[in-house]
């Protein structure tokens, strides 16, 4: 189903700010979820600066890419995926705080951020009438999309810690639950028509403890059921092959955004 979008001529349009949704979004979704732990693992205990200090510093250079992302009218690669990297590791700490550094048991910080997340969604489609990603041509609805995404983040985080540690699954098997969970959502969405933002949208959540059982399975030691390959080991890796994916997607041609009047509904 389409419908025209009607908008005051006072909120700025731009092109679609959000890329295509292929097998490569994924892809690179996955990697920078998988650095968000390993490089805030990384920040805050080998390089023993705290998550306090990590926080503060994430979060600063999150709000300087944030501008860079929101002044831009176009998709830029390196500029979105630096973002949601960013965004990843900032997600991760902030569960990590309330976890470590207040006590909040995982299953509120996982209540909290579903229930944060739901608010935003509702708060989203009153104002703009959809939540597809195919629309994000407005400073309003770049917004939104932000702010769900920084959601999704930490509510993956905190229900992928639920499901690793509180449950003691490990994280192979984390990995292999999270894994089995789109595997359903994506043969809900081709098989059986899934509402394509919904199945987006859930797929996007839990992409993020995938990735995070991914990073922890390939950094923590064998004891800890890992296998050792470190946090930075693990967090370059993965980060090389992001650097490696972007510059692909930045070639002329590659990186296509077209402003959009007719778009789909939620």
């Amino acid at each position: 189903m389409t419908s025209t979008h009607h908008e005051s001529p006072d909120i700025r349009r731009m092109l679609n700010k959000v890329p295509q949704v292929a097998a490569i979004f994924w892809i690179v979704k996955v990697l920078a979820t998988t650095v968000g732990e390993t490089a805030a693992d990384f920040l805050g205990v080998n390089l023993n600066l705290g998550l306090t200090i990590t926080t503060v510093i994430m979060a600063t250079l999150l709000a300087f890419m944030l501008v860079a992302q929101f002044r831009s009218e176009r998709y830029v690669p390196a500029v979105y995926w630096t973002a949601v990297v960013l965004i990843s590791i900032v997600g991760t700490l902030i569960t990590d705080n309330l976890v470590d550094n207040f006590g909040v048991p995982l299953w509120l910080t996982t209540a909290v951020f579903a229930a944060a997340l739901a608010v935003t969604f509702v708060a989203w489609f009153a104002v703009e009438k959809t939540l597809s990603i195919h629309s994000i041509f407005t400073t309003r609805r770049e917004t939104f999309y932000w702010l769900a995404v920084l959601f999704t983040f930490a509510l993956g985080t905190a229900a992928g810690d639920l499901v690793a540690e509180s449950l003691d699954l490990g994280y192979l098997l984390s990995l292999v639950v999270f894994a089995v969970a789109i595997a359903i959502v994506t043969v809900a969405y081709f098989a059986f028509h899934l509402n394509a933002v919904l199945a987006f949208w859930i797929a996007y959540v839990l992409t993020r403890p995938l990735g995070a059982s991914t990073g922890d399975l390939l950094s923590q030691s064998a004891k800890d059921g890992g296998l050792g390959l470190g946090t930075t080991g693990t967090s370059l890796l993965f980060l090389l092959v992001i650097l490696a994916l972007v510059t692909a997607l930045s070639f002329p041609g590659r990186a296509v955004s077209s402003r959009v009047d007719v778009e789909p509904t939620a």
